[in-house]
């Protein structure tokens, strides 16, 4: 059994970038674990579901999207479900396409994806060019283990993000 494979990406900018953590683990081992009871424990405005292609065509690995803001209006919601949901899903697909997750892996793992949706989003069509590409990297962060030990301690005294950038 291979170990589990965490990954990060953040993807574009301003109000509708994306920014995906994955999991990726076996179904027998704690991502499988963590997976089912994510979608069974499903808590006030955060309900993780099952990421599709399509209506009744589940995106393989099977993926678990959460959403890590909970939908804050109507509008929210529909970016969440439709053009997120379908970038995730791209995303995952294109990873395994591309071999980033094996056609082994496809049937014997499962992915968590936590997505971070602005609220204040305004454009579906970027949310999902955003999300897909920020879950397909993800993925191949995680399995190239990355960041580098080096980069995490080169980085160490200028941390930054779109929130917070310190001024000295």
């Amino acid at each position: 059994m291979t170990a589990v494979q965490i990954g990060e990406s953040f993807v574009g900018d301003g109000l509708n970038a994306a920014h995906v953590n994955t999991v990726l683990g076996h179904r027998d081992g704690p991502a499988g674990t963590a997976w089912a009871t994510a979608l069974a424990t499903p808590s006030a405005g955060h309900v993780p579901f099952v990421t599709v292609l399509r209506p009744s065509l589940p995106v393989k690995p099977l993926t678990l999207f959460v959403t890590k803001a909970a939908p804050a209006n109507e509008r929210h919601g529909n970016l969440i479900w439709g053009a997120a949901q379908a970038g995730i899903a791209a995303g995952v697909a294109d990873a395994l396409a591309e071999g980033t997750v094996t056609a082994e892996q496809a049937d014997s793992h499962v992915v968590i994806a936590a997505v971070w949706v602005n609220p204040g989003a305004d454009d579906e069509d970027a949310v999902y060019r955003n999300n897909r590409e920020s879950a397909r990297t993800a993925l191949e962060n995680g399995a190239q283990q990355l960041p580098s030990t080096a980069a995490v301690i080169e980085a160490r005294n200028v941390p930054s993000n779109p929130f917070f950038t310190p001024r000295g």
